[in-house]
């Protein structure tokens, strides 16, 4: 039987209030590879201690006071470490290790503010630039690039797909579903022949990730948007195991809006 590894990827909503429900996932999944986004925690603040505790001696993070943050926690030696920063900033929204030789990112895109207009809103300019960058990265370095085992996973911050949103109709106007971001994402996903693994193995369910703190009955109301993915390089297609959303942790004491996503790879 082959070996495999299973990585998870949650936006935490701060690694430090979401602690036991990181340990719960722990328990729940036994992970292998857990990539962290929001960690909302300085580096020397990063609960490295707990997290080591839970069985992930090998950790990575880049963090900064209450905003942002990402992280890699491994029960497998972490190798060749690094953050990358993108639109010249230095805001901890990326960080990328190799597992027994597959080079895993943990990637939190920009939220994008609430108005889609970049010309009145920064936030959404930067959230489009970013995606720019990452995209012309991709596709100027592609040759080397697709000779990688790679897994590129984390909080997006886009829906792109009409089952992604409980409404496209209603979301369409909506940072996360509107179709410039939607566009920025598929040149990005197409610059390296991204497989979305949610989608390989759900083509046409309705996939929510995220449920606002607002709704005062999520699982009633259902208004969710897919905006945790986990992608793969097509070399990689062959080695995929499983795939699946833990919806019920929208419903563990005091939870983050995002839920973890968890993917399973032949290595």
């Amino acid at each position: 039987m082959p070996q495999t590894i299973k990585i998870a990827t949650w936006n935490v909503n701060s690694i430090r209030i979401r602690l036991e429900l990181l340990e719960k996932l722990t328990k729940e999944e036994a992970p292998d590879v857990i990539c962290l986004q929001e960690t909302k925690a300085k580096n020397e603040d990063f609960p490295e201690n707990e997290v080591k505790a839970m069985g992930y001696q090998y950790v990575a993070y880049n963090g900064m006071p209450s905003y942002n943050g990402v992280a890699i926690l491994s029960k497998i030696p972490l190798e060749k470490v690094r953050v990358q920063n993108w639109v010249g900033k230095d805001d901890c929204r990326h960080i990328i290790a190799e597992v027994n030789g597959v080079e895993i990112h943990s990637l939190y895109v920009p939220a994008g503010g609430d108005e889609p207009d970049p010309v009145i809103n920064i936030k959404f300019a930067h959230k489009l630039t970013f995606l720019d960058d990452i995209s012309e990265w991709s596709e100027q370095n592609k040759e080397e690039l697709s000779k990688k085992k790679m897994v590129f996973c984390g909080d997006f911050n886009i829906a792109p797909l009409e089952n992604d949103v409980w409404s496209h109709k209603s979301l369409l106007k909506v940072v996360s579903h509107t179709p410039v971001e939607v566009g920025r994402l598929n040149r990005m996903q197409k610059s390296l022949d991204w497989v979305d693994v949610a989608r390989y193995y759900n083509p046409d369910d309705k996939l929510y990730t995220w449920w606002s703190y607002r709704s005062p009955d999520w699982k009633k109301n259902n208004r969710g948007r897919r905006l945790d993915h986990v992608w793969v390089t097509p070399n990689m297609k062959e080695d995929l195991v499983s795939f699946k959303i833990l919806s019920h942790a929208r419903d563990w004491d005091k939870p983050s809006d995002h839920v973890p996503v968890i993917c399973e790879l032949k290595i």
